[in-house]
């Protein structure tokens, strides 16, 4: 498997953080992860990040309910960004509401990026799965 350069994290739940790190690190190879709690915080440093000409994270766990900007607000702006790479982007969370897969729907027509609806709790194979790089 391909080593994934840098993962982010976005999400207000330590718990959630945590289990999804350990997960990490006990199944994908990776350089870096970064944790974030709200859109706003994310969003923020992916344009430092594009502004210093790096590379963007490839794989971002998106929490759907969050502070300040949630994760709907933060992807409305991700894919405004002048991002050419696809990026995972795997939406993490325990919503069952109609309205959130609307939104997932909408977001995935809308830009080039891959878009994943994952309920909680996530497992470890299916946190491998879903961080295999975009060929």
């Amino acid at each position: 498997m391909k080593k994934i350069n840098s993962i982010f994290i976005v999400d207000d739940d330590p718990i959630t953080v945590f289990g999804i790190r350990k997960m990490l690190d006990t199944s994908v190879t990776f350089n870096s992860i970064s944790t974030h709690v709200n859109g706003q915080l994310a969003i923020d440093s992916i344009k430092k990040i594009i502004d210093a000409a790096e590379k963007t994270p490839e794989v971002i766990f998106l929490d759907i309910n969050m502070p300040i900007m949630d994760g709907w607000q933060f992807l409305a702006e991700f894919v405004e960004l002048p991002i050419k790479e696809t990026i995972i982007i795997n939406i993490v969370t325990s919503s069952i509401d109609p309205v959130d897969y609307e939104n997932w729907e909408f977001y995935k027509k809308k830009t080039h990026h891959l878009i994943r609806f994952n309920n909680k709790p996530i497992t470890k194979e299916r946190i491998v799965e879903i961080t295999r790089p975009v060929a």
